[in-house]
């Protein structure tokens, strides 16, 4: 695991659950968590992908892969309990689980629509619903990771920036209606991090590094972000140094918004 620039007691006695903490941003996250001394739960719907990055860090007993879809309320269900099961209890839960489509939007399909909904927008809704009990009882909090395309328009993912201007919708929403209860809602908005989704994006016919020159000059800060650079955001939202922080939604993106 990467060193953390948490202190390794920044998250000790903590427990979360991290939807899409197989890879990216997700991934990223479970590692400053564990080591600030958080026991970890990774949900995500490949097996193979769960199993490896559960290797990946190093085994450790203080983390766990829950396999599950966000798609489905039981799966989200389970992943809640298992957690709490295994750990006794349920104190931050981070939604980083997301897929991407671009296009126009008279391209896109039935399905591919249904699917851009199911998972960026009503998966967050599902698992936080099954979380949030553990997360009143604990005075928890949640992070939501939405999109810089959720704050703006962006060309051709319409439907996309749509799921995540719905994300962002919920933070805010969600956070004044359990500010009386102690929890804490927030959320980021990464702009392009380099994550199998950002990789999915780029064309397999046209070389890579020219495609990846091409995206960072758009960036005032003239590159694309790296996901433990999101992930430090996230973290310091569920952290206690953010005790007074909530409805809030932080912008991770080089300057692109600015």
């Amino acid at each position: 695991m990467k060193e953390s620039i948490f202190s390794s007691r920044a998250f000790a006695g903590k427990s979360a659950l991290i939807s899409g903490g197989t890879s990216g941003i997700g991934y990223a996250v479970a590692e400053i968590f564990l080591a600030g001394g958080a026991r970890v739960a990774l949900m995500g719907r490949n097996p193979d992908r769960g199993t490896d990055a559960w290797k990946r860090l190093a085994g450790d007993a203080r983390a766990l892969y829950s396999a599950g879809d966000v798609c489905r309320s039981a799966d989200c269900r389970a992943a809640v309990e298992e957690t709490v099961h295994a750990f006794g209890a349920l104190d931050i839960l981070v939604n980083a689980a997301g897929i991407y489509a671009d296009g126009a939007l008279e391209s896109l399909s039935d399905e591919a629509l249904d699917e851009l909904i199911d998972v960026n927008e009503k998966g967050v809704a599902r698992l936080t619903r099954e979380a949030l009990p553990h997360l009143r009882k604990n005075q928890g909090n949640i992070v939501n990771v939405a999109s810089d395309a959720g704050l703006r328009g962006n060309y051709f993912c319409a439907a996309y920036a749509a799921t995540k201007g719905a994300v962002i919708a919920f933070t805010r929403s969600l956070a004044l209606e359990t500010a009386r209860d102690g929890v804490r809602v927030n959320a980021v908005a990464p702009a392009d991090v380099m994550t199998p989704l950002t990789e999915r994006q780029l064309d397999p016919h046209l070389p890579r590094e020219d495609q990846l020159r091409t995206m960072a000059r758009l960036y005032p800060m003239g590159r694309i972000g790296m996901p433990e650079e999101a992930a430090a955001v996230i973290a310091f939202l569920a952290s206690s140094a953010a005790a007074w922080v909530t409805g809030s939604v932080y912008t991770v993106d080089g300057g692109l918004t600015a």
